[in-house]
């Protein structure tokens, strides 16, 4: 990253010097994240050959962005934060074509009570858990099918207030409330979430709830997802079906060890997305997921990995989905590195259509590209990551 004087960036980055001088400074920073991806099976048994993943990327969503501090003293700082999301080889905007759609907030940090953040921000379960997860190393290829427990941080909350706590003796907790803003109907819309992590040398261990609410609509019945959060769904049908739900509610645990040159990870989610009169389907479908990683850093530059994702469906309907993937990645200088992963996944049993009002076979749909293939799908991406 490149920490620049916000004196030098106030007419060009601000464009008023009476708020130049206001800050102690502004952090420019960004990641292009690119790939030549491969997938069997991409649309039915139709192949597919890409540059770049319009969505989510692969190791790393493509972003850029401003971060800045104030220092009030006594140990509070004023903090922002800006981060758009584009797709690098188009061009186009990210997260619903939102100029700054993966972050964008304001907040007080104090050294002794923590952090209070209102905004555009990810949930404490993405703060908390992700990081612990092989997400956090290999991206979408090892995300679970689908997102469904939004492992791969495919929402984002709007209207959030969230407050950050310090770190004591390696616990640190987290928790969020954000307004649905319904006149007359105050939880309506709304999202809450909480967690908390501990680590303690090598060990790390996380766990939190998030629950997210579906506005009520004039008329019979729902088409789509419409919360304060963005929701979690990638497109395919595993969980697509179900975007007429009430509610999405989410528990996740996880806990990673470090041995040496081996990273050795355990997840494990429950995922509801639960049905009342305005829902296009029945009853709660239920998502149960466990995740699996190893990882092994060959050389100070080389980073290889494993990890398996088991996903059963119930409820509803009924499927499973069993995912195998690998990764390597290698570290060209500081800021850049070029990496290989590659996924298998299979599916069986039953889902619902897009728009829920027909049972249909299960797709299989590695991680969370969002690609709807057949029972089976293959993928291998070779990209190019850039930190700045």
């Amino acid at each position: 990253m490149k920490r620049i004087a916000l004196s030098t960036l106030s007419l060009s980055l601000l464009g008023a010097a009476s708020v130049a001088h206001a800050q102690s400074s502004v952090t420019l920073y960004g990641t292009i994240d690119t790939a030549i991806t491969y997938v069997h099976n991409a649309s039915g048994n139709q192949s597919l050959w890409s540059v770049g993943n319009a969505s989510n990327g692969d190791l790393s969503g493509t972003r850029w962005g401003l971060k800045g501090q104030e220092d009030l003293g006594g140990g509070l700082k004023a903090i922002f934060q800006l981060e758009n999301g584009f797709n690098p080889s188009t061009g186009a905007l990210g997260q619903g074509s939102r100029l700054f759609g993966r972050q964008a907030f304001v907040g007080l940090e104090s050294d002794q009570f923590g952090t209070v953040t209102l905004g555009r921000q990810y949930d404490p379960l993405v703060d908390m858990v992700q990081g612990i997860t092989a997400d956090n190393y290999f991206g979408s290829a090892f995300a679970t099918p689908g997102d469904v427990d939004n492992y791969d941080n495919s929402s984002r909350t709007n209207n959030a207030v969230k407050y950050v706590s310090p770190v004591y003796s390696g616990l640190q907790v987290e928790g969020m409330y954000a307004f649905g803003g319904v006149a007359g109907q105050t939880g309506s819309g709304q999202t809450w979430s909480a967690a908390a992590t501990y680590n303690n040398g090598p060990f790390s261990l996380a766990a939190g709830y998030f629950v997210a609410d579906n506005p009520s609509v004039t008329g019979a019945q729902r088409t789509t997802w419409g919360g304060t959060s963005d929701g979690t769904f990638d497109g395919s049908l595993i969980n697509l079906g179900y975007q007429t739900a009430k509610s999405i509610n989410i528990a996740r645990v996880a806990g990673q060890y470090v041995a040496g040159p081996f990273t050795f990870g355990l997840s494990y989610s429950n995922s509801q997305y639960k049905a009342d009169a305005q829902s296009a389907f029945a009853s709660t479908e239920k998502y149960n997921t466990g995740n699996g990683f190893l990882n092994y850093q060959a050389t100070p530059a080389m980073l290889v990995g494993v990890g398996y994702t088991y996903t059963k469906s119930s409820g509803d309907t009924g499927a499973s989905y069993n995912q195998v993937s690998v990764g390597a990645d290698y570290n060209l200088s500081k800021r850049t590195d070029v990496y290989l992963v590659g996924a298998w996944t299979h599916a069986s049993g039953d889902t619902l259509n897009a728009d829920g009002t027909a049972v249909v076979g299960a797709q299989a749909s590695v991680g969370s590209y969002g690609y709807g293939g057949t029972s089976s799908q293959e993928l291998v991406s070779l990209g190019l990551r850039h930190k700045f």
